[in-house]
């Protein structure tokens, strides 16, 4: 019988300069005046196509925070020679996937001495991907640019039904301060319009890269969430907040005549998914 023997040796200085890795697990803490951000952060990446019926969450009195019917991350392909978000091309009846990189959740406590629980939220380090679905309702902010009337590119604004910038309980989208009517005005678009969103940022050069900016957040009162990669901040009001980046830029015509929806099933049920 044979026997082998090892022992360890110490990495010289050298040595170790050619190693990289990451944790399973990485924790970051950004502290401001008012509050302690904890972030927990998977080292993680994950590819998905997933539909699910119906997301609603913080009920109100007529409307709730988020109210979509069948969300869908990622899509399926209908066209091989589309060159898709991530850049690639995909045969037909291939999944081309939502891409999270990284997810974490973050919690916010406050320093004023009672330690209290400010908020929380879920998101991705980064993003990219399709995001489909019904939006009904949304509190929170949809990033995507819109080009106006006169050939201006403004940033689009969550509307209430008199045309009015809201980040709660909002049903529209468009250019607030343009009319007193979303029924009836050239500058607004129910959400429901959106069938479809492409998530990622915009690429100087035409292509899209990741989002740091997907996320989903609870917050007992206003409240400025703290990127510890990028020191960027997001204030987000009180309640849920679904803040959805998008690499999209709009013709105001063609916000109102409505985003198609790419297809999300294999089977056509009827509904609008396939």
């Amino acid at each position: 019988m044979s026997s082998v023997q090892a022992h360890l040796k110490p990495l010289s200085d050298e040595a170790l300069s050619n190693v990289t890795g990451q944790a399973m697990a990485a924790v970051d803490v950004v502290q401001t005046s008012s509050e302690d951000f904890t972030r927990v952060t998977l080292g993680m990446t994950t590819s998905v196509q997933a539909n699910v019926n119906q997301v609603t969450l913080g009920n109100a009195a007529l409307t709730s925070n988020v109210d979509i019917t069948n969300l869908s991350l990622g899509h399926i392909s209908t066209d091989a020679t589309k060159v898709q978000l991530d850049g690639n091309t995909y045969a037909v009846g291939d999944i081309v996937p939502f891409e999270g990189i990284d997810p974490y959740v973050e919690v916010a406590q406050s320093t004023d001495g009672t330690d209290s629980i400010d908020g929380f939220r879920i998101g991705f380090n980064q993003a990219r991907g399709t995001l489909s679905g019904t939006i009904n309702s949304l509190s929170g902010n949809i990033g995507m640019k819109v080009i106006d009337s006169s050939g201006n590119t403004v940033d689009a604004q969550l509307l209430n039904s008199a045309g009015t910038a809201t980040n709660s309980n909002a049903q529209y989208i468009g250019i607030a301060g343009t009319g007193t009517d979303c029924a009836n005005s050239v500058n607004c678009a129910p959400l429901s319009n959106l069938q479809t969103l492409d998530i990622g940022s915009a690429n100087a050069n035409g292509t899209v890269g990741y989002t740091n900016d997907f996320f989903i957040s609870f917050q007992k009162s206003t409240l400025t969430w703290q990127d510890p990669a990028s020191g960027k901040s997001i204030t987000a009001g009180p309640g849920l907040y679904f803040n959805i980046p998008t690499s999209m830029t709009l013709d105001m015509a063609k916000l109102i005549t409505g985003i198609p929806r790419a297809r999300t099933e294999y089977i056509d049920r009827g509904v609008g998914m396939f």
